[in-house]
């Protein structure tokens, strides 16, 4: 394997890191931030106040992510099988 295909994969790694975990990271941040301010302006401190909404929220991001998650991970494995066929 060249450097070159080195650094093509592992840029191929990230985009595909990020093509499947950022949405959910930016989903779960703008919920918390909003939970983090309804709870400020309440003064109510419940912790399950804050997983619930994240976790309800990202399962629906999640759900609707799935076809281009499962897209993404199959061009990086098509990707990985050609490299490995073609040497």
């Amino acid at each position: 394997m060249t450097p070159a295909q080195l650094i093509g994969l592992t840029e191929s790694a990230l985009m595909l890191i990020l093509t499947v975990v950022g949405p959910l990271l930016l989903t779960s941040l703008i919920v918390g931030v909003f939970v983090g301010l309804l709870q400020a302006l309440t003064q109510i401190q419940e912790t399950t106040l804050t997983f619930v909404p994240k976790l309800v929220a990202m399962g629906l991001v999640f759900l609707l992510m799935l076809p281009t998650i499962g897209q993404a991970l199959g061009q990086f494995m098509a990707k990985i099988s050609d490299m490995i066929i073609h040497g």
